[in-house]
């Protein structure tokens, strides 16, 4: 017992006070992000922006190059996503719906996989971080993030799937990486995922059955 609190608190010791504020900063504005994004509200972006921008540097400084790398596309993608989540018709109404994912969508996933993938073996090959295990992991949960917040920006409900699967794997890394904070609130992001997902599909199971 004592060894699993040494494991969990015990790498507080070297928190400053500068960098706690900045991750619980970080975590309360992402924290607020999923739960707009859970409700299909185009806040979602805003408090995401906020937070991915912090997120960077935090990770800058855990040599998660893959998560920042994930984190800095997050960055991107929320503004585009934002941009097409703010598109109106002449009725004010949205032009872009939750939808499921097409035969083309999915080649289009895969293309983003490969290409992140590639992306950042070649991030951690320059950095000369292949020699610790978890940078193979931190790599494939970024293809799997990739994917998710493409398909957030299209509306598309799948996005919470690939999200979900990418939180689960990278919980017990940032615990690993002494990011504490982090890896507790990725447990509370996918308890929220899970809800998101499901709220999703019966929207989108509405918008079929309505005429």
């Amino acid at each position: 017992m004592i060894d699993f609190f040494d494991f969990f608190f015990g790498q507080f010791k070297d928190y400053t006070t500068e960098f706690l504020i900045l991750e619980l900063t970080a975590i309360f504005f992402g924290l607020l992000s999923v739960i707009y994004s859970a409700k299909n509200s185009i806040l979602v972006y805003p408090t995401g922006l906020i937070s991915t921008f912090i997120f960077v540097y935090i990770l800058y400084t855990a040599d998660l190059y893959g998560d920042l790398i994930i984190n800095a596309y997050y960055f991107y993608m929320s503004i585009y996503g934002w941009y097409l989540w703010s598109r109106k018709d002449q009725q004010h109404h949205d032009l872009l719906k939750i939808t499921a994912v097409s035969a083309k969508d999915n080649y289009k996933c895969l293309g983003i996989f490969i290409v992140s993938v590639i992306f950042v073996s070649v991030v951690y090959h320059f950095f000369h971080m292949f020699n610790q295990w978890w940078a193979y992991v931190d790599t494939f949960i970024t293809g799997l993030f990739f994917i998710g917040m493409w398909l957030l920006a299209k509306r598309k409900v799948e996005n919470w799937l690939y999200l979900i699967a990418g939180d689960i794997i990278a919980i017990p890394l940032f615990f690993y990486k002494g990011l504490i904070f982090t890896g507790f609130f990725y447990i509370i992001l996918t308890t929220i995922a899970i809800f998101g997902y499901r709220s999703w599909k019966r929207t989108l199971q509405d918008e079929i059955q309505t005429p």
